[in-house]
Parts: structure tokens; sequence; C-alpha cells
């Protein structure tokens, strides 16, 4: 049954990664939500939350450190200029505008996307060793970009 999944990973640097998706979690809507955590820092974001991501930098004094709201609204943004002045919110469309525009801007630049379909087969692969895991076929099993073909 997929309605809820937990996955623990572990990079080759040995950081630990947990995943977490259910539908379960009644309340929220689309609460896709990226969390960073690290020694020197975290960075948060949060799909229903979308113009804004949350910040934490560990190296700054105790008495003014904590979480601070980033808005991605502000001209400085590298897509911006091509919405609405600075402040004004982006929707769940506006996401979709900029995949296509930096896809176009890839081509006519000759470069390669990203991500890349190379990317999502590494992807597809670490979802393929999860359910293997978690059918009790396979223990730890490292995912290295070595076994992507370079040219899928």
């Amino acid at each position: 049954m997929d309605d809820a999944v937990a996955v623990l990973a572990r990079t080759d640097e040995g950081a630990l990664a947990t995943f977490e998706a259910t539908r379960f979690a009644t309340g929220r809507k689309n609460a896709i939500r990226l969390e960073l955590n690290g020694s020197k820092g975290s960075v948060a974001f949060d799909f229903e939350n979308p113009n804004e991501l949350w910040f934490h930098d560990q190296t700054e004094p105790a008495p003014s450190s904590g979480f601070r709201r980033i808005l991605v609204t502000e001209p400085q943004h590298p897509d911006a200029g091509a919405w609405w002045p600075p402040g004004h919110g982006l929707g769940y469309d506006h996401s979709f505008v900029h995949e296509v525009a930096d896809f176009a801007r890839c081509i006519a630049r000759s470069e390669q996307p990203e991500p890349s379909f190379a990317d999502g087969l590494a992807i597809q692969k670490l979802l393929d060793a999860v359910e293997s895991s978690a059918a009790g076929n396979a223990q730890w099993r490292p995912i290295h970009p070595s076994d992507v073909p370079q040219n899928a």
C-alpha cells in the first residue's frame, strides 16, 4: 500500500537523510516540504507557501539566531523580472512556466537541462532499491552516479 512511506538513507559522505510521504496528514493541502539541516545551518521550503524560504545560520550569535523568512518575489530573484512587481506572490502555475523557460533557455544555449534524463534514471534506481528493501530483498544498497549510463 502506498498511502504512507518512510525511507532512511545515507549519502556517500555519510550524511543521514529521511524521506516521508503520506496521504494521512490531515489538514495538509499540498505540503511538499523540503528541509536541509546541517551543522552550520538549515533551509526549509513548503509548497503551500511557494514564495518563501526559511533560513537559519548557525554561525550567528545565539541572541540573534533563529530562522528568518526570505521572500523570493524580490527583484534580485533570477525569474522575478518576468512577473509582477516586487512582493507580489507567484502561484502554482508559475512554476511550470519557469520549467519551460529554463528548458528552452538550455536548448538555445546548447546546454544540458537540469534535472536531466540521467538524473531521472538515478531516481528510478533509488526508488527500485527502496521497493526492494521494503520487500525484504535488500539491505543498504548504495546508488552511485556511476550506476547511471552516461548517455541516458
